[in-house]
């Protein structure tokens, strides 16, 4: 009995020795994690601005070359482009490094946009086609829309909760200062009467 279970134990442990190095060799290699973000920036002439920022992580364990970003989501009858630009290409991406691209866009039409995720592509030296990785996509955005302005009684409630416990310490040290700080008022009346 315990010689079927070493001889179990040893088909086992020399299976897991020659698929391990299968697992390693494919984990030799860039991994690309690459995170979208989009702000509106409402100016005052009533126009709206979207600032696209994206940021391109190398998690793997070699580097990525020839990187290249698209990010061609926006369309041009509903964006203007009014700084940077939607793709751009670098010769390399070390291994823990970040790549940082932004551009920023006009709104040209009132509604609501979700834009679609961006696209990288990037070479590995052991393999000939170019690999590809997609960014987070952007969460809807109300573009241009007419926002209510916040209920005073609502902003007024958000600032008690934040400095509301601030506010009462400053104003009992305040109080006790006064009071220790100013002379009594019984001790005036009794000089006045002397």
């Amino acid at each position: 009995m315990a010689d079927k279970i070493s001889q179990k134990s040893l088909i086992f442990t020399l299976s897991l020795l020659l698929i391990l190095p299968l697992f390693d060799a494919s984990s030799d290699a860039p991994f690309i994690v690459a995170h979208k973000t989009a702000t509106l920036n409402r100016l005052k002439s009533g126009a709206e601005r979207v600032l696209v920022s994206i940021d391109i992580y190398n998690e793997g364990s070699s580097t990525a070359y020839d990187v290249s970003l698209t990010d061609d989501s926006w369309p041009e009858d509903t964006f203007t482009l009014i700084s940077g630009k939607t793709t751009n290409s670098w010769e390399r991406l070390d291994v823990g490094a970040v790549l940082s691209h932004t551009f920023e866009l006009e709104a040209k039409v009132k509604g609501k946009f979700q834009g679609a995720p961006a696209v990288i592509k990037y070479r590995v030296p052991t393999k000939a086609a170019l690999q590809e990785a997609y960014s987070t996509p952007i969460f809807p955005m109300d573009v241009l829309e007419d926002r209510l302005p916040e209920n005073k009684l609502d902003l007024a409630k958000k600032l008690l909760a934040k400095y509301g416990s601030l506010v009462s310490v400053i104003s009992f040290v305040s109080l006790f200062v006064y009071l220790v700080m100013s002379p009594s008022s019984a001790t005036k009346a009794s000089k006045k009467k002397r």
